[in-house]
């Protein structure tokens, strides 16, 4: 009778063993489709982080170059005029001093 028992306890070891086999299987082809669509999520992340830089430098160029005056850009280009002045000044003392031009031939003849 010990027959019967051993060959009932063979059968279920093999079939826990073949179960735990293909579960084994199962388990690594689960983790590989998972490690492949964690790297996919992290490339589409890096991509849409990247279009979202993009993007916000063109919002804040178009904002830049379209944004009004300030008190300080003002100021900042009353000064800059002011020294340009000076240096004009500057340069027009050195030159030498005007002369009077005589009238061109076409206006003595008339």
């Amino acid at each position: 009778m010990a027959k019967p028992a051993n060959n009932l306890r063979d059968a279920v070891e093999k079939t826990v063993e073949a179960t735990l086999g293909s579960a084994e299987r199962s388990r690594s082809a689960a983790q590989g489709a998972l490690d492949d669509l964690v790297e996919s999520v992290e490339d589409l992340r890096k991509g849409a982080e990247q279009r979202l830089s993009r993007g916000r430098r063109s919002v804040a160029e178009a904002i830049e170059g379209r944004r009004p005056a300030t008190s300080d850009d003002i100021k900042e280009l009353k000064a800059e005029l002011r020294a340009l002045g000076r240096r004009l000044d500057k340069i027009e003392e050195r030159l030498p001093a005007k002369r009077t031009r005589a009238a061109p031939a076409s206006k003595r003849a008339s």
